[in-house]
């Protein structure tokens, strides 16, 4: 449980909708209303996928403070995902096939391949670790994303190669080809809302974690969370639904 939560116990109230519950629609609704604003939403994925919550939020909006909420009350890896046409325009490789080591097997148990491209630091950034420093990655992601997908063939990995460097400390999600239709991970479920929005195609996701267990918070504690804190809980299987 997160902090804020500790000795309380989830009401069954606050258990998730499903994407044939009659509350789904109304949960989408709310999410996109958030979203639109700039604000954090709590997508949970599927149970027989990763199982997990992520704190969602647009990548354009992303403030210091927003970077300490996803630490402190998720506690998962920040990261910030592109749809497929900016990560090209970029020039961002998914990471296991730019990497030539013995240690790459990119065969996880719950997806044909991850996400995961190159972690990079903003070029004005010192450490890029700390909140502003991430923050500011985080937001200048979002603007080159929007620039690169009003002018896809104009925009090159030269062009990113001037404000960003890697390694750096945020860490760059290659959304899949097809969005949804490929895929449903946390990548494509942000990168749907923010398209649903008209927001730059990148989106911030971060896993929400148990402190006592150190387990994936589950679906009823996140759904109780995002109550309490007056944030739009929803369910993967609702978003695709919706937006697919």
């Amino acid at each position: 449980m997160r902090a804020d939560a500790e000795g309380s116990e989830p009401d069954p109230a606050d258990a998730p909708v499903t994407a044939g519950d009659a509350d789904a629609t109304a949960s989408v609704d709310r999410a996109l209303s958030a979203f639109r604003a700039g604000d954090p939403v709590c997508v949970h994925d599927f149970a027989d996928r990763e199982g997990e919550t992520d704190i969602v939020y647009p990548a354009g909006a992303v403030d210091a403070a927003a970077v300490a909420h996803m630490r402190n009350d998720a506690g998962g890896l920040i990261c910030v995902a592109v749809d497929d046409t900016v990560a090209d325009a970029f020039g961002l490789p998914f990471l296991a096939d730019a990497l030539d080591h013995p240690a790459v097997n990119d065969d996880p148990a719950y997806d044909d391949r991850s996400s995961f491209s190159l972690p990079v630091n903003h070029r004005e950034t010192f450490t890029g670790i700390t909140d502003a420093d991430r923050a500011l990655t985080i937001t200048e992601i979002a603007n080159a994303a929007a620039a690169a997908a009003n002018d896809p063939e104009g925009y090159t990995p030269d062009d990113f190669a001037a404000s960003f460097r890697a390694p750096g400390h945020v860490h760059v999600l290659r959304g899949a080809v097809a969005g949804l239709d490929d895929r449903v991970g946390h990548t494509e479920l942000g990168l749907a809302l923010a398209a649903a929005v008209d927001a730059a195609p990148a989106a911030v996701v971060c896993e929400m974690l148990d402190d006592e267990t150190g387990d994936a918070l589950t679906p009823e504690d996140a759904a109780a969370y995002a109550k309490r804190r007056g944030i739009p809980y929803v369910e993967g299987a609702a978003l695709v639904d919706a937006l697919r």
